[in-house]
């Protein structure tokens, strides 16, 4: 089932398509996303089942992907994905590898799960908020925000920035956020991310709990055409605590 998917458009110019992270919607994006408008095309897309977004049946990385592909109109267009976004970021370009321009990860990780041969986040971290899910919702969303300002300078004002953001529109059900779960602890995006060839820009904060640093410098090394930033003191949503720092790092490459 393909589903509509809500969508809200600030700019003109190169079109760069915007995914939020887990449990959020594309509402947060708005202050960063006006100030990334002065230079280019903003498309600021709901994922399905999030936000004002229909869901999707089965509700797995190929029919997300699938959805926020067929939602855009652009013929060919930048993604910058943050977090799970970034995860359906990497799967778009594995679907229609035509249409995608440029990609930008911003704390995200093609192998989210921490593995022998990977740096990522531990299986329990996110095996918490799954079974915490199953019997407080309202709790998992406050523990996981709260999670992404770990060591943060202000991390009380970005805080409070995530949480009017993810306020602004409905939460998703306990269905989609235990299929996100499921999507980050499965995927395995790394032969995709290695074998495309178009241009890869990969930014990482520092003090970020959920995307070690780590996994993008062994990235790297394995594809040395991407970049790779790290912000030393950014933890997992830099677009709120390091905008002026994000801005040159992607509209003076689209």
């Amino acid at each position: 089932m393909t589903a509509c998917l809500h969508q809200t458009v600030f700019g003109d110019g190169k079109p760069l398509v915007l995914l939020h992270g887990w449990a959020m919607h594309s509402a947060v994006w708005c202050d960063f996303a006006q100030i990334l408008a002065q230079d280019a095309r903003i498309i600021c897309v709901d994922l399905p089942g999030h936000g004002l977004s229909q869901t999707v049946q089965p509700y797995d990385l190929d029919h997300v992907a699938a959805a926020v592909l067929d939602t855009i109109d652009e013929p060919v267009f930048s993604v910058l994905g943050w977090s799970l976004g970034a995860t359906v970021a990497m799967a778009m370009i594995e679907r229609a590898p035509e249409r995608i321009q440029r990609l930008f990860v911003l704390a995200g990780n093609p192998h989210f799960i921490q593995s022998v041969d990977w740096p990522g986040v531990k299986p329990e971290i996110l095996d918490r908020f799954a079974d915490l899910l199953q019997t407080d919702t309202e709790q998992s969303l406050t523990r996981f925000l709260a999670l992404q300002i770990n060591g943060q300078p202000h991390g009380r004002r970005v805080l409070q920035a995530l949480k009017q953001g993810v306020r602004q529109r409905p939460p998703p059900t306990q269905a989609v956020l235990q299929a996100g779960i499921d999507i980050l602890k499965t995927s395995d995006l790394r032969d995709t991310v290695i074998r495309a060839t178009l241009p890869m820009h990969w930014i990482l904060g520092g003090r970020d709990a959920l995307v070690p640093v780590e996994a993008g410098e062994r990235l790297h090394r394995l594809k040395r055409s991407m970049t790779l930033d790290i912000l030393p003191d950014a933890s997992h949503a830099p677009f709120l605590s390091h905008t002026a720092t994000l801005r040159p790092l992607i509209s003076g490459r689209l």
